[in-house]
């Protein structure tokens, strides 16, 4: 009699929760969960330029425990002073690593703390974001940004003034119905620009940029009860906001500026620390970066840095990796492929790809016809990671997020 063939399949489970339910199912005694998640966590660490010293202790260790280290052919057999490193481990691994880590000399002591709290940031779940007079709890949905353009050239056509002159009462109302829409469809945060950052804008005037969004600001602070994002790089306007009702600046500059350090700190105010590479006047003029994603983790790790020193605590920083921002179509792609790695930051994640080209690009299509590409890269961001998603069709993603969320 032939051997019945049990039923089996491959899990794909991608977070603690998920593993844990499947051992509770198999009813596993609660102990052995606890013992055994760690080991279903698998993490590959990517560290540059260590010594080949370090690189050997750090290889001989993670062997030892069952783990792996890829190094430069070279390092093993002494012809290079540094390699680069790829460590392959579970978490349970690279929890005794670091007990181990702990006894060597060479600096791994301080090695190992940076892998833990490497590893700390990416598997963090629990946001609870100050922003002003609000507190935005980001576990348990994602939330969505809505976009105001207060300007006459938005990339997308959507510029709510014709002119650039000061805005009579009839376009502050048609803003605040327009906004009111918005909040009603599910927007979670408002965010108003005065000044184009389409690729090529040219800046505007401190003063016309105050003329189209402070008078809107003080009018949406007495209207809605969510928080205001001003959406400028210039400190002038950012405190000109915050004085009449915004709770959060969003800086596509990434706070270069330390007189917006400085502001952003004295305020108390949310922040969004975005990359970009070079000015929206140039920014997509043959894009290239040695190394994507290290570049710009390794721009948020500095000004993040540089912000904690000004005063903003880590509870008010969200980062923006930048979607369209001095990168071409394959960068756009690849970070939205990658989103995940900007989780070791353990700050919250910001993405805004609504109608940009790069949608355009892949499914050729206008401005007014990227919608359900917008829609779909939405849902793979919050899928990778984006706590907050910055959008003009609010309602549409709403409920496509509504439906991930469930199911995630």
């Amino acid at each position: 009699m032939a051997y019945p063939i049990p039923q089996m399949r491959i899990l794909v489970l991608d977070n603690p929760k998920e593993l844990t339910k499947v051992m509770q199912e198999i009813k596993v005694d609660p102990y052995g969960i606890k013992m055994m998640l760690p080991k279903a966590l698998t993490h590959l660490i990517k560290i540059n330029s260590l010594s080949n010293i370090v690189a050997n202790i750090l290889k001989q260790e993670l062997l030892s425990i069952g783990g792996d280290v890829a190094i430069a052919k070279d390092a093993l057999t002494g012809k290079s002073k540094k390699t680069d490193c790829l460590l392959i481990g579970n978490l349970a691994q690279f929890n005794r690593l670091k007990e181990k880590l702990n006894r060597q000399p060479f600096g791994l002591n301080r090695l190992g703390e940076e892998i833990s709290s490497l590893l700390n940031n990416y598997q963090k779940k629990q946001f609870i974001l100050e922003l002003g007079r609000y507190k935005l709890n980001l576990e348990r949905r994602t939330q969505i940004m809505g976009i105001v353009n207060l300007t006459p050239d938005s990339f997308s056509g959507d510029g709510l003034y014709s002119s650039s002159i000061v805005p009579r009462p009839s376009s502050i109302k048609k803003v605040i119905e327009f906004v009111e829409n918005m909040v009603r469809d599910g927007a979670d945060i408002i965010d108003l620009g005065g000044e184009s950052t389409r690729p090529g804008a040219r800046p505007i005037s401190v003063k016309e940029e105050l003329n189209r969004t402070v008078p809107v600001i003080k009018a949406l602070a007495k209207k809605i009860n969510i928080p205001i994002s001003i959406d400028t790089y210039k400190p002038e306007v950012a405190q000109a906001a915050l004085n009449n009702g915004a709770d959060l600046v969003n800086d596509i500059t990434g706070l270069r500026n330390p007189k917006m350090r400085r502001l952003v700190a004295k305020y108390k105010a949310g922040v969004v620390i975005m990359h970009m590479q070079g000015t929206p006047r140039t920014m997509q003029r043959n894009p290239v970066y040695r190394s994507l994603i290290e570049e710009i983790l390794e721009f948020f790790r500095k000004q993040i840095s540089l912000a904690e020193e000004a005063g903003i605590a880590r509870d008010k920083i969200i980062i923006d990796p930048g979607i369209g921002f001095g990168k071409s179509l394959q960068h756009n792609l690849e970070i939205l492929k990658r989103l995940s790695e900007f989780k070791s930051l353990g700050q919250p994640i910001l993405v805004g790809t609504s109608r940009k080209s790069f949608i355009g690009k892949v499914l050729r299509a206008q401005v007014n016809q990227r919608l359900f590409g917008s829609v779909a890269s939405c849902v793979l961001a919050a899928e990778k990671g984006a706590q907050i998603l910055r959008v003009h069709d609010v309602k549409a993603v709403k409920d496509a997020l509504k439906l991930s969320d469930t199911i995630k």
